[in-house]
């Protein structure tokens, strides 16, 4: 599976959050973050914690609802949301799939980091905890139609540093974020999508 954004993290010795302040540090994150860029690696596994692929990319966003991820190993794809279409770019194929914004993502990674900051209408948190030097925060969809069932997001003082995703089929995505700057001066195209000479264009 190339991609299971299209349906979107290390460890630090810190001291552990109080329960329920790793609430507090997304919503601060979110409050406190309009624009965010950084590498990621993300990695998938099957049910069984067995690795299906490694993957590498960029990622940056302007909330709300403009972002772009790029993979770049081992397959080139780019995903943009411009605020009203998403776009999905396979570059082997030379295929581009644009969908409505608000269809595509729902309760998805993607909307929870450059959505609004009222992240309660949609999820269900809970802090559970510190693992591996990260305070973790679980978030579960309120609605069951999302590509996933639950996603939990690591903290250190300095922020996100992780994500780990659970679909329906019990696939986990884990993706860790490096060099993440928060509230850079983004390109202006940045969320522009031009769709490449020649490209199959599908819309959904």
């Amino acid at each position: 599976m190339k991609l299971l954004l299209k349906l979107a993290l290390i460890t630090l010795c810190v001291p552990t959050f109080a329960f329920g302040a790793t609430t507090e540090a997304l919503k601060a994150f979110l409050n406190q973050t309009t624009t965010a860029k950084g590498r990621f690696a993300q990695m998938v596994l099957d049910k069984n914690l067995k690795k299906l692929q490694e993957s590498t990319g960029t990622m940056q966003f302007s909330r709300p609802g403009k972002f772009r991820w790029e993979y770049n190993k081992p397959y080139e794809q780019v995903i943009v949301g411009d605020g009203s279409r998403l776009w999905i770019y396979d570059k082997d194929l030379n295929q581009v799939t644009e969908r409505k914004l608000d269809r595509a993502l729902g309760a998805s990674p993607a909307a929870l980091l450059a959505g609004s900051n009222e992240i309660d209408k949609s999820y269900t948190l809970q802090a559970i905890g510190n693992q591996e030097g990260l305070d973790w925060l679980e978030a579960i969809p309120k609605t069951k139609d999302t590509a996933f069932e639950r996603i939990r997001l690591g903290f250190n003082k300095a922020g996100l540093e992780a994500m780990e995703l659970r679909d329906q089929f019990g696939q986990v995505t884990v993706i860790k974020f490096a060099d993440l700057e928060r509230n850079p001066k983004l390109a202006p195209d940045a969320f522009t999508f031009v769709i490449p000479k020649g490209a199959d264009v599908i819309r959904e």
